[in-house]
């Protein structure tokens, strides 16, 4: 079974039987409570971290955090939680 045809079955799986997303598709799911806290769900890894960037592995791709003063609260497998001031979420593409 081709890559393409299995992601193509999980999406109508997924939209017919109005499943999440994040847990057909294996996205993550980010939670942000205003500017100073963030949950990110179903991450890959740890690839970097500093009080002004955090760069997490995604199963596509990348998930980079800029901000100011940022702590990590919580970290496990596929979870963590950040605290400070986030100034930006950005997508990385492959």
């Amino acid at each position: 079974m081709s890559a393409k045809w299995r992601k193509q079955v999980k999406k109508w799986i997924t939209d017919k039987m109005e499943l999440p997303a994040d847990v057909t598709l294996d996205l993550p799911r980010i939670t942000m409570i205003g500017q100073i806290h963030i949950y990110i769900e179903n991450h890959k890894g740890l690839l970097a971290f500093s009080d002004i960037e955090v760069r997490l592995l995604l199963k596509q791709g990348q998930l980079l955090i800029k901000g100011e003063g940022l702590v990590i609260k919580v970290i496990l497998p596929e979870e963590i939680v950040l605290e400070g001031k986030i100034n930006q979420v950005v997508y990385l593409e492959e």
